[in-house]
């Protein structure tokens, strides 16, 4: 009797041909129609009906067993990120300025794969698979959308699966952790007022310029003066726009930033403990400051009951390449989904030292060894399957 990850492996060739077709033509968040098209005819296809959820791009399929049970989300993202890409390959990108520089295609592709293999296990399955490839995830706006306009129910889904490559785990292993996976995403903006003038008079000012750069400092000695050392954060500026002329102290500089966290305590402190370095490093240079917390997405988290019960599932896909990884200050909006319902977040290994393949995400160089697709595709069946099976209502 062929195992889930013996058709995987018979579907290899089909599945790294969906993800290079994917790569030719990337689209970026909430513009994925070319990507959505492509979705829904291979769901067409392998008789999976297409349940319209409300938006323009990204697409949800519903493939129904023949006997009743619970229902299994599978999720993967779709959109592409405005980088130009410097891979010299058959398959490298066709749109100018616009790559999977993040390997969403490589999600893509998997789930795809689990739905052509799940598909040809219709008669076996005691319950419903919703696969959801979601748009938008680049800009922490594609899960919000979908769970807003009902994603999650008819029907009610029980619970929910997806991942994420990474270049730092060889292809043939998956990462699956209890607990923290990826960080809390939230953003900063600052402006920093002043009064304008002359280079040369700088006394005759108030300069928001040093006002700036001594906030960016003295916002750092909150990671390593007021967090625990055992504790992980992240204050980080991204863009400083101020001034015009090489001689002309400027009147304000906006600045923005991020900052990243695991612990939902230590997040909920940031807000305040910024404003009061900020507030006071910009007092004492006779400034003002206007600051603005906004809190993006929740870490992911895997539910310790539920990941332990995945790692059991996935050795009879990757037996002993199941590791426990090394959580990342990375984000996914994979968490808004975890807020919602029980779910676990993997990180699908695609890396290849002898290959080349190292880059890391958001690199003009990143790619994947398309032998961890089967792997991809193998471990979202498994686990949609077996849940399935064991998990009867």
């Amino acid at each position: 009797m062929k195992t889930i990850i013996d058709r995987a492996t018979e579907l290899s060739q089909r599945i790294i041909d969906i993800r290079r077709e994917l790569h030719r033509y990337p689209e970026i968040s909430f513009k994925e129609y070319r990507t959505t098209e492509f979705i829904t005819k291979l769901l067409v296809q392998a008789g999976i009906e297409i349940v319209p959820w409300g938006g323009d791009t990204g697409v949800v399929g519903l493939l129904k067993g023949t006997k009743p049970g619970p229902v299994v989300a599978l999720r993967a993202d779709i959109d592409a990120l405005p980088v130009e890409e410097e891979n010299e390959c058959s398959y490298r990108s066709l749109h100018p300025g616009v790559m999977h520089a993040c390997g969403h295609d490589s999600h893509t592709a998997s789930l795809l794969g689990a739905a052509l293999i799940l598909a040809e296990l219709r008669e076996s399955l005691a319950g419903t698979v919703k696969f959801i490839f979601q748009p938008a995830e680049e800009i922490n706006a594609g899960a919000k959308a979908m769970i807003e306009q009902g994603v999650l129910s008819n029907p009610a889904v029980d619970v929910i699966f997806g991942l994420h490559n990474t270049p730092s785990i060889p292809a043939g292993q998956v990462g699956c952790k209890e607990g923290p996976l990826m960080a809390a995403v939230d953003t900063t903006f600052l402006t920093i007022k002043g009064i304008g003038g002359h280079g040369a008079i700088p006394h005759k000012t108030r300069d928001p310029i040093m006002a700036a750069a001594a906030v960016i400092q003295g916002l750092q000695t909150i990671v390593s003066r007021q967090v625990d050392p055992l504790s992980s954060a992240v204050i980080s500026f991204g863009t400083i726009q101020g001034g015009h002329a090489n001689n002309v102290i400027p009147e304000k500089v906006e600045l923005t930033g991020t900052v990243r966290t695991f612990d939902p305590a230590l997040r909920a402190e940031m807000p305040d403990k910024m404003c009061k370095v900020i507030n006071g490093i910009a007092q004492a240079m006779d400034t003002e400051a206007d600051f603005v917390y906004r809190k993006d997405l929740p870490a992911v988290f895997n539910p310790p009951e539920l990941t332990k019960w995945c790692r059991e599932v996935l050795e009879q896909v990757f037996g002993d390449g199941v590791i426990v990884p090394t959580p990342s200050m990375g984000g996914e909006d994979f968490a808004i989904f975890q807020e919602k319902v029980p779910g676990v977040f993997l990180w699908l290994g695609v890396g290849n030292t002898a290959k080349g393949i190292v880059h890391q995400w958001h690199n003009p160089r990143f790619d994947i060894d398309e032998e961890a697709l089967k792997y991809g595709a193998a471990a979202l069946a498994q686990l949609a399957h077996t849940y399935l099976e064991n998990k009867k209502i």
